[in-house]
Formats: C-alpha cells, structure tokens, sequence
C-alpha cells in the first residue's frame, strides 16, 4: 500500500505541474492549452485515489484540509472546461487557474 500511495502522490504532483506549466504557457497566446484541462483532471482523480487510499490505511485525515483543495480543484476544473470550449480568454482567465493551482499546491505543502 505505501508503493501505491507514493506513485499516486507522484502523479498527483505532476499532474498539478503540468497544468501549471501549461497555464502559464497558454497566457501568452490568450488561448486555453487542452493540456491545462488533462492535468487538472489527473490531479483532481489522483488526488480522490490518495484520499481513499489514506481512509483505508487508518491515516489520520486532514478533512477540512482536503475539502478545500477539492473545493479549489474543482473551480480550476471548471475553469478549465469552460476555458476549453472558448475561442479566446482572457490573460487573467488563464493566470486565475495557475493561481488557483498555485494556491492549491501551497494548502497541501504549507497547511
């Protein structure tokens, strides 16, 4: 279970940093890369994975902890979605979901 639970925090970690590095990227072209919306998307199941994986280890969880980051991955996730359908968005569109993957990354590292 512990080779499990490393695995899917190293995905989740990647995950988070390709749709940064992807986010930030796209805020030159004013447009949505569709690789912000893949890495939100794996951050947000892995993230659901390591979640489950810590209830079933008997691990001590940080619930109010964990339903803020959810609660932020799933507005960068929307963001991303309707980001995605758009023709153009604006700079702020795109650097609000690199702060919200900022702010993300900061809650688990720091809180």
């Amino acid at each position: 279970m512990d080779i499990l639970q490393t695995v899917l925090v190293i995905l989740h970690l990647l995950c988070w940093a390709l749709a940064f590095g992807y986010a930030v990227s796209g805020i030159k072209s004013e447009a949505m890369p569709k690789g912000v919306l893949h890495g939100v998307l794996g951050a947000l199941l892995t993230g659901l994975l390591l979640v489950g994986v810590a209830e079933m280890r008997d691990v001590d969880v940080n619930h109010m902890k964990i339903g803020i980051k959810l609660l932020v991955a799933l507005i960068a996730t929307g963001m991303a979605i309707w980001g995605g359908r758009q023709e153009k968005v604006s700079k702020g569109f795109i650097g609000g979901i690199a702060g919200l993957i900022a702010v993300n990354v900061i809650i688990a590292v720091a809180v």
